[in-house]
């Protein structure tokens, strides 16, 4: 396991403007002290991300990317099961939603969902359901889910179906658009499970923020954070000083400060970089860092 010396955790979005207010950005170091917000002055955009991973990362980063890296695929084994275009493995997936939306505007992905055979895979707004939406004999009515997905309900999260794009709590825009920007680092950064640990250097996982807020004492159904006061306790609860401030603070920049101070607990934890099962869907689905 490498020994990470900065741990950068990135709330996404996947709003469909330039500067989406939902992407905050918080870095925590290893040798301790208070998580810090890093300030994109007026906003991020996702282009600015890419700049930032592709250019501007201190040196043995562990970046949290708080977004689903992939599709469901063990399921039905396949991402799209009866299109013969499927892609076989999480990196054509990439790839594929970065041609398909080649003209979108801010790293979009308008045209993934809307495309005439993929849709079907898809909810969407005004009652358009997918008749792929479901899996085959799925228990339960919330969509195809991965393996980690599953992993991360029986922690007692809420997970959303990457193919689900209704709704507040909805995480498909984000990961649609998140893969765009995982296929432009055109493997400068591995990406894992996707990619096998290195022993050095910097590496980009999938998080989800509630995970983090679980560990600081928090309970899923009420994980965000609103407050500075909400804050510090929480990062008491991982061993972490908090930033400066008092009064009201909003959930995006709450979520990546916490979720960089448990990077830099959790990288520490070797099981959590072996989950059982990971082997099977690493390639495909890859996995949540933290879901056990």
């Amino acid at each position: 396991m490498p020994r990470f010396r900065h741990f950068l955790a990135i709330d996404w979005s996947g709003a469909a403007v330039e500067r989406p207010g939902g992407i905050a950005m918080a870095l925590a170091h290893g040798d301790g002290g208070a998580p810090v917000l890093v300030d994109a002055g007026p906003g991020w955009s996702r282009r600015d991300v890419l700049a930032l991973l592709l250019d501007g990362l201190p040196d043995d980063t562990l970046v949290g990317l708080d977004l689903g890296i992939s599709l469901p695929f063990a399921d039905c084994g396949a991402f799209f099961p009866g299109w013969r275009e499927t892609p076989p493995d999480a990196r054509a997936l990439w790839s594929l939603i970065d041609h398909i939306c080649a003209d979108d505007a801010h790293l979009g992905a308008t045209s993934f969902v809307d495309h005439d055979e993929l849709s079907a895979f898809f909810r969407r707004h005004n009652g358009r359901e997918g008749a792929c939406f479901h899996a085959p004999d799925a228990p339960h009515r919330r969509g195809r889910f991965r393996v980690t997905e599953e992993r991360q309900a029986a922690l007692g999260c809420l997970p959303y179906s990457n193919f689900n794009l209704v709704g507040a709590a909805q995480v498909g825009k984000s990961s649609l658009t998140g893969m765009r920007v995982l296929h432009r680092l055109n493997g400068r950064i591995p990406v894992w499970p996707v990619d096998p640990l290195p022993p050095s250097g910097s590496v980009i996982v999938e998080i989800y923020t509630a995970i983090p807020a679980i560990a600081a004492g928090r309970r899923a159904g009420a994980s965000k954070i609103r407050s500075h006061e909400e804050l510090a306790a929480a990062l008491a609860s991982l061993g972490s000083p908090a930033p400066h401030g008092s009064g009201p603070i909003d959930d995006h920049s709450a979520d990546a400060l916490l979720s960089a101070a448990w990077l830099r607990v959790a990288a520490h934890d070797d099981a959590l970089w072996n989950p059982p099962g990971l082997n099977d869907v690493a390639q495909t689905e890859g996995w949540t860092f933290g879901a056990p």
